[in-house]
């Protein structure tokens, strides 16, 4: 987990993960609320709710920053690109009309809430990627810090650095934030410290605070700006005494892994932190005691998720070697995880009818599970000669195909397990990811070697030629309901789509 945040009224925490998706959690209860925004294509480091609680903003390293509606869970709009690299941070302005991000490609931009089209031109300046961008309290500057060890101050208007950079950190600066009354900023450091600036003078104010083991990922004021939370790779979160710079209390200890992001509720009395061990917690800020169960969901390589034909149910791959199954309503796991595959599950698809799930793995095989009972029908289906990266069953359920990092597309009959003909082959780099057109007559196909194929399903033999105009490999391909168009999704950050 990379990111927490509160939303405003503080009944809610939105949380992005390395797993690609953003979820919304009740902070009363650590219920999951409703499913997982999907939608990136890598991890989400950052996230960050909008000051009415209507949108969250994210920003992922697919290079993209989204816009989602807090209630459905939708993406609103398209996608903000521009970015060439991760996007470390996104924040909000005060007055929710724009949002400032800062990525691992050096620069800072303003983008326009309503519009999603990037205010005037990149900020530049660091010299390495800008791990943490916040505006000031009235809006009018940002605050950003950066992996060259500075943090710097810019006018939100002009886009020009404001008056000399922060410098005092040995190592670099994971995150920035403003008091509430604007006047202190403080940062966080790779170096393990954490320090306080005037932001008028820009001169440090008092002594570093230490006491971290390791570095310090991420800082926050408390709604008063009378304290400091901070959460670091030693696993613990600190509270810290603003004007003396004195920890208070113990430290808050329980995450197993290094803590990413700490936020405080907006009546102070709440901490929430995400960590490495991928659970979330809350922290009561005057005992320092956890407060609740652990929040669990986030799952690191989660490869695949499929939705149930009926809607009702969720079935996911994973890393972990195992498929689960989930309660589409609830977010509740539906019986124990689907065990069998010997490596990462890299795709899973249910059956038209809903009664199985097909799955493939990086071990090669294609196995195919009785939903109901998740126990695994017959045999393993064996043939390809490296991993499967790609599942996709017939509209009738009699076929399934199968794409894979041996560059070859296999068809399978569901019902025996055997394959069906010889190998499509054709692509001449890795297969990862395959379709079935509605009528089942073709097979498109999505290729490290920036192609999309179409074949026939019947013959086998490739129809016309390949699609081309990717200029880097495509990770996805789907058909359109009526079979007429093909959309494809490319590590050239595009989307295309295709006259089948």
């Amino acid at each position: 987990v990379n990111s927490v945040a509160f939303s405003p009224d503080g009944t809610q925490i939105v949380s992005g993960a390395e797993d690609k998706t953003i979820r919304i959690w009740d902070a009363a209860t650590g219920q999951q609320v409703g499913d997982a925004l999907t939608g990136h294509e890598r991890g989400v480091n950052s996230v960050a709710v909008s000051p009415n609680g209507a949108q969250i903003v994210s920003g992922s390293d697919d290079n993209t920053i989204r816009i989602w509606d807090a209630a459905t869970g939708q993406q609103v709009g398209d996608v903000f690109t521009g970015h060439e690299h991760g996007v470390n941070s996104v924040a909000v302005s005060p007055d929710g009309t724009k949002i400032v991000s800062g990525s691992q490609d050096d620069t800072i931009r303003i983008w326009d809430a309503a519009t999603r089209q990037q205010v005037g031109d990149v900020f530049t300046g660091h010299e390495y990627g800008a791990n943490s961008v916040v505006f000031s309290p009235d809006g009018a500057q940002i605050v950003s810090g950066s992996d060259d060890d500075t943090i710097r101050i810019w006018d939100a208007a002009t886009g020009q650095q404001v008056g000399d950079v922060f410098t005092g950190h040995e190592r670099g600066v994971n995150s920035v934030a403003v008091s509430p009354d604007g006047t202190k900023i403080v940062s966080g450091s790779q170096d393990d410290t954490i320090h306080i600036w005037d932001a008028a003078t820009r001169q440090q104010v008092g002594d570093v605070f230490t006491g971290h083991e390791h570095g310090v990922n991420s800082v926050a004021f408390s709604p008063d700006g009378t304290q400091i939370v901070s959460g670091s790779e030693d696993k613990t979160i600190r509270i810290w005494d603003a004007p003396t710079g004195q920890q208070v209390g113990d430290a808050l200890s329980g995450h197993e892994r290094g803590v990413n992001s700490v936020a405080v509720s907006p009546d102070g009395a709440q901490i929430v932190s995400g960590s490495d061990d991928n659970t979330i917690r809350i922290w009561d800020a005057a005992t320092r005691q956890q407060v609740g169960d652990v929040f669990t969901g986030h799952e690191h390589g989660v490869c695949s998720v499929a939705v149930s034909p009926d809607g009702a149910q969720i079935v996911s791959g994973s890393y972990d070697k195992t498929i689960r199954i989930w309660d589409a309503p609830t977010g509740q796991q539906v019986g124990d995880a689907l065990t069998g595959h010997e490596h990462g599950v890299k795709s899973v698809a249910f059956s038209p009818d809903g009664t199985q799930i097909v799955s493939g793995s990086e071990d090669k095989t294609i196995r195919i599970w009785d939903a109901a009972t998740g126990q695994q029908v017959g045999d393993a289906l064996t043939g390809h000669k490296d991993w499967v990266n790609s599942v996709a069953v017939s509209p009738n359920g009699a076929q399934i195909v199968s794409g894979s990092y041996d560059k070859t597309i296999r068809i399978w009959d569901a019902a025996t397990g055997q394959q069906v003909g010889d190998a499509l082959t054709g692509h001449k780099d890795w297969v990862n990811s395959v379709a079935v057109s509605p009528n089942g007559a073709q097979i498109v196909s999505g290729s490290d070697d920036n192609t999309i194929r179409i074949w026939d399903a019947a013959t086998r033999q490739q129809v016309g030629d390949a699609l081309t105009g990717h200029e880097h490999g495509v990770n996805s391909v789907a058909f359109s309901p009526d079979g007429t168009q093909i959309v494809s999704g490319s590590e050239d950050k595009t989307i295309r789509i295709w006259d089948a």
